[in-house]
């Protein structure tokens, strides 16, 4: 056998009564997390500009654009939400870095729809897809921003999506060998594009890419099956050393969305940014209330494209070093409305900004289960207050986010689009989602799509 068949092989034997409590409870919080962020997605340009071309190019009404009150077909689904689930950058961040759950869970929602899956099944899916990405993540040895090529959740989500898609449409080993070999040829992101509103589209992508992949194998459309042994197959596109056999650890209890696990993101931005982000209110919790700001420096890892020091955007800033440790010096707190042209364009923080220094120090490792930074805020009164942030709560080995702490962070995004008895009846359904037939299924999407009136 290649690895890819007994990959396969794995795969198609991996049901709901193999993954385990730990895996279960870590993907309904998944599920929980992943609907609230793409309902306050839906907020943003870049997805209403996606959804008004969704809807224009029509479609079988299958499965529901959260957010928008219409239905699609579940591949052009699958994008829209894809996209709205990662487009404020506040989807979990993964060990190695990546962006899973986007790139899964709206391919397995707009599915489930479409075909009456249960929600067992749709758990089952998604502890899947994620499981194949953390994998591929894994076994590329590409831990560090300063060593890839594509960005992560392009390059492997379109795989994920498929192995996801393949379990509510049954896949054997053989049908999910080609629906890999298909999304193999469709796997590719561009990182020019990250600050733009086409990053969001590389998860959207890759989740419909993946979906798509495997809905054509099941017609019994074929590839090349050994994804990962081809001769200028995947891996040598996308990696330059991938160890394929590690790529058999895949099931070996516990499953990678219980273990390394995922770090709740509470703030919606690029990871590394939480760092900064982390110190900065550390800093302004000591700061004495008139004090001015004199000289701003932040010593971090050399993480070129976080670099922006002055920003062109609100969307441009979640990647900017320099802009989201400001504005959490500045506002002492760092939420989805930090992320306006507005709030950039403000006068002290322009001020601030001109103040700011980053320091690239190539000792610092710059993955992020390794990296720290330094904040140093020089005042004009003399003083000077320092903080050293080794990762923001909630990173793999650090204190968790607690349910309370989380259902904040859901109902402020669910808030942006649903009223109080909408956002509560969704926040039950999701957290029992294995619980639920095809109609609870139908129910929770119903809820997710509301479209409030006056928008």
């Amino acid at each position: 056998m290649t690895v890819t068949s007994e990959l396969c092989a794995k795969i198609a034997a991996t049901n709901y009564a193999d993954l385990g409590q730990p895996a279960i409870a870590a993907a309904r919080r998944l599920v929980l997390d992943g609907l609230a962020i793409a309902i306050a997605g839906t907020e943003e340009e870049a997805i209403q500009i996606l959804a008004e071309h969704t809807r224009e190019q029509g479609g079988s009404p299958e499965a529901t654009a959260i957010g928008f009150g219409f239905h699609t077909n579940s591949v052009a689904a699958a994008a829209l939400n894809g996209a709205a689930m990662h487009v404020l950058d506040f989807e979990p961040m993964w060990s190695p870095a990546n962006h899973a759950l986007s790139t899964t869970l709206a391919a397995v929602l707009a599915l489930a729809e479409a075909r009456g899956a249960s929600g067992r099944d749709v758990i089952t899916a998604l502890v899947k897809g994620v499981e194949l990405q953390g994998w591929i993540r894994q076994a590329s040895g590409q831990f560090e921003a300063k060593t890839l090529r594509f960005h992560p959740p392009g390059a492997a989500g379109p795989l994920g999506a498929a192995v996801a898609a393949g379990h509510l449409l049954g896949l054997d080993a053989d049908g999910l060998a080609n629906a890999i070999g298909i999304a193999a040829s469709r796997a590719g992101s561009v990182l020019a594009n990250v600050g733009t509103m086409t990053k969001s589209t590389h998860c959207g992508h890759a989740s419909a890419l993946g979906l798509e992949s495997a809905l054509l194998a099941a017609r019994g459309f074929t590839a090349n099956t050994d994804t990962f042994g081809a001769a200028q197959g995947y891996t040598q596109a996308f990696y330059d050393d991938f160890k394929s056999e590690e790529l058999l650890g895949f099931g070996r209890a516990p499953f990678r969305v219980a273990s390394p696990g995922y770090a709740i993101k509470m703030f919606p931005s690029q990871f590394g940014t939480h760092f900064g982000i982390s110190a900065g209110l550390d800093i302004n919790s000591k700061m004495p209330a008139s004090a001015g700001i004199r000289r701003v420096t932040l010593t971090a890892p050399p993480m070129a494209y976080v670099n922006r020091p002055f920003p062109k955007t609100g969307l441009d800033g979640k990647f900017s070093l320099q802009y989201t440790a400001a504005s959490a010096l500045l506002d002492g707190q760092v939420g989805i409305r930090t992320f306006t042209d507005e709030h950039l364009a403000k006068p002290d923080m322009q001020a601030l900004l001109a103040k700011f220094e980053v320091v690239h120090d190539d000792k610092i490792p710059g993955r992020f289960e390794d990296m720290y930074v330094i904040l140093k805020v020089e005042l004009d009164n003399g003083q000077t207050l320092e903080s050293r942030c080794n990762g923001p709560r909630g990173k793999w080995g650090t204190t968790p986010i607690t349910e309370a702490e989380h259902l904040v962070k859901v109902r402020d995004c669910l808030s942006t689009r649903l009223d109080a008895k909408t956002q509560t009846r969704l926040i039950d359904q999701a957290r029992k989602i294995d619980d639920l037939d095809a109609a609870g299924i139908h129910q929770l999407m119903e809820l997710a799509g509301r479209f409030p009136k006056g928008k």
